[in-house]
Order: C-alpha cells, then structure tokens, then sequence
C-alpha cells in the first residue's frame, strides 16, 4: 500500500479526503508534526514514515486580504514552505502533490488551458505560483491548479458576473483520487459558470452581486486534459 504524507492535515480539503476509503495509506499531519517552514520538521517526517508520495496541502488561503496585509506570512508558508517540501522530497525521491490555484491566471479572457500564460491578479495568486515554481524544477511532481470551496457555500452573496469552476472539496476529492498516479500540471475543477449559479443551486436564497473590478470577470479554466485524464 502506497503511503501519502500529508501536510496541512487538519484542513478543509483533507478532512474531506479522510472520509474516503482508498486502496492509499494517507498518513495526515498537523502543523505541529510536520512544519514546512523548519527543514528538521520535514526530514523527521519523512525519515519516520518513508512515503512514495508528498500530499502538499499546507499553506495559507483565508481571508484572501491577510496575503496582502502581512506578505511575509505569505511568503513564509505558500512560497518558501513548498520551496522546503521540494527540496527534501527532490533529495529522497519522493513525489510530491502540489495544491495550486486558478487565481493564478489573468482572468481576462477565460478558458485557460495549462500551457496559457501565467498572470496573477492578487497576492494570494502570487503566493501560490511562487510555490508552483520550485514545484516545476521537480520532475517528479503533479501540480493541480484546483478551484474548490467548502459545502455549504461560506457566503450570503456571489458573483453573477465572475465565470469560474467552483467545486465542492467532497467532490474534488473523487477526481483527485483518479490522478494520483498522474506527473505534470492538471486544471481541476468543475463546469463553467458563474459563483452565482454554481452557489444558488444549494442555496437559493443566494443573493447576487456583480464585481466592479475587485474580481477578474472570466477566471474559469479549460478543462479538456482533465477529462481526458479521467477516461
């Protein structure tokens, strides 16, 4: 049985994938049990649980404005953090798993496939592809630019006007099972549409709101290497 280390254990994504029965052994850890900012943390896991793969989960994402109010916190956990995780697992061969983002994107004129240009609209979008960067140096790697948010949806409002691919964490987690095998850079998420429609279908009394430039209008990405993936 393949063992996964997985970092950022306690999180939202990873408390979905506990419920999950796999042929996989996910061994998730704290914060405490595994620091992706001290090198002695990451070689103590590692050197104690000997994993074929590294989940990387760990890192910061809410509120989106703390990547702009304190951007050495950014910086420490999403950029130098992952930069750490490469560098160990590049050391003892093991192939690490590496949560990136749509925001990564301009989000200009939508539909964006892997290989389009790289244009972050804020921080946060920054902070992960500079994660994503070390990432890349490392063959051995799978890199998932997700666009998830947690069930039920977390808020009142949404985006009418903002095209995304907004999917649950429970049901990004079966799609993420079947790539687990898969190396290179995957957009993953789910169809097309707006925050708006994609939240009222669980909520309807969802009430809309339009972006006047505090979001990119056309962030959805295209899917086609995804599904082709999953055939």
């Amino acid at each position: 049985m393949k063992k996964i280390l997985v970092t950022g254990g306690e999180g939202r994504f990873a408390s979905e994938l506990k419920k999950v029965k796999t042929n996989f052994q996910f061994i998730f850890l704290s914060k405490k049990q595994l620091n992706i900012c001290n090198f002695r943390s990451i070689n103590k896991a590692i050197k104690k649980y000997k994993p074929l793969i590294m989940l990387h989960l760990a890192g910061l994402s809410r509120p989106m404005d703390i990547h702009e109010k304190n951007i050495s916190k950014s910086i420490n956990l999403n950029i130098i953090g992952t930069a750490n995780l490469v560098a160990a697992c590049s050391e003892k061969k093991i192939k690490i798993i590496y949560f990136s983002t749509s925001y990564i994107y301009p989000g200009k004129k939508g539909n964006y496939n892997e290989n389009d240009a790289l244009l972050p609209w804020n921080n946060y979008g920054w902070s992960k592809l500079g994660g994503e960067c070390s990432v890349q140096m490392y063959k051995n790697s799978l890199i998932l630019r997700a666009c998830m948010t947690q069930k039920p949806f977390v808020h009142k409002k949404a985006y009418a006007n903002v095209k995304s691919n907004f999917i649950y964490h429970k049901d990004l987690v079966k799609i993420f099972l079947k790539l687990l095998n898969k190396k290179g850079i995957y957009n993953i998420g789910g169809k097309s549409q707006s925050i708006y429609n994609f939240a009222k279908k669980n909520n309807n009394d969802i009430k809309k709101i339009y972006s006047k430039g505090e979001f990119p209008l056309n962030q959805d990405m295209n899917l086609n290497k995804l599904y082709k993936a999953l055939k």
